[in-house]
């Protein structure tokens, strides 16, 4: 093809792919399914879309996620499309027709974090991708690590020192925001902070964080992810698409703490619960809490008159 300027080109097609972020609690640990990349990084489940075939976006998701992890999907949300240039992914694949791959990004959540049965398949924790992310026992080391790099690079350019300052909680007068996780991610990516930085634009290798680069640009939609479900939990009841049938509340408590990162008040969680009469008691307990036996609850769905159900409250830290 011949562009407006007389040069020749590449006709550049476009190929969809859907990206699977399948979120579960594991002990006291939000994971995300990953899958083994050619390179041996971790990364999503991953397939593309064939419109031939495929009826349906959520339906080939649901269908290849299973085929890759042997793991059947509840709950699924549509996340994000992700189709920037200049990234590792999506990019044009290699090959005569030179496919720009736009990739849809999607939100599962299940109470199931048995094992895969795919052995190439694992449940990867959240806070090992995104350690600066986990602030319930107090500021985490990788903010130490990165608050000198993050005002080396700002340098004396305003803009940029207070955009690290804000998203990462640099100073006293800025507080913590858990539901900024993408900007954070994308804010060490434009700094080249972060492996996938260094890999994409050939810099020099970024500072060891103790976290977990992953294959393309999978790691960005983890945090459109983690993002996203920090924010719902705010105003829907998705964290009983994560606990079991029957729980405690400090088991209740543990799994809002594993997703936020937030270490919460125990009596004013407890007291939000009860304001948002999403739990009943069952009448049974528990006798595996190590101490008293603490009473068993469940979450109570929808009543018949279609009353929309509220999130749970996260109170300030202990």
């Amino acid at each position: 093809m011949i562009d407006s300027g007389g040069t020749e080109r590449a006709d550049i097609g476009i190929r969809i792919g859907l990206s699977a972020v399948v979120i579960a609690l594991c002990a006291t640990q939000a994971v995300v399914l990953t899958t083994q990349a050619p390179d041996d990084s971790p990364a999503l489940p991953f397939g593309p879309f064939d419109p031939a075939r495929d009826r349906t976006f959520e339906l080939a998701l649901r269908s290849f996620v299973t085929d890759q992890t042997g793991f059947p999907l509840g709950f699924v949300e549509q996340l994000y499309t992700f189709g920037d240039a200049g990234r590792a992914s999506p990019r044009a694949t290699p090959g005569p027709d030179q496919s720009r791959e736009v990739s849809v990004g999607y939100l599962a959540l299940t109470n199931d974090a048995s094992a895969p049965p795919d052995v190439n398949a694992t449940w990867t924790p959240v806070f090992q991708i995104f350690p600066w992310e986990d602030w319930r026992c107090g500021c985490p080391p990788g903010i130490d690590i990165l608050a000198p790099h993050l005002m080396r690079w700002a340098g004396r350019d305003t803009h940029k020192r207070g955009r690290a300052e804000t998203l990462f909680a640099l100073t006293p007068d800025h507080r913590w925001n858990e539901e900024r996780v993408l900007e954070r991610y994308e804010l060490l990516y434009e700094a080249g902070l972060v492996a996938e930085s260094a890999r994409d634009h050939v810099r020099s290798t970024a500072p060891y964080l103790g976290d977990l680069p992953m294959a393309s640009d999978h790691r960005r939609i983890v945090a459109t992810g983690l993002g996203r479900l920090r924010s719902k939990l705010k105003y829907r009841p998705v964290l009983f698409d994560l606990t079991p049938d029957t729980f405690t509340l400090s088991g209740l408590q543990s799994a809002a703490e594993a997703v936020s990162g937030l270490s919460l008040h125990k009596q004013n969680f407890r007291r939000g619960v009860e304001r948002a009469a999403l739990v009943e008691p069952t009448g049974t307990f528990a006798s595996d809490t190590g101490g008293r036996p603490a009473e068993l609850f469940r979450f109570v769905g929808p009543d018949p008159q279609g009353a929309t159900l509220s999130g749970l409250t996260l109170p300030g830290q202990r």
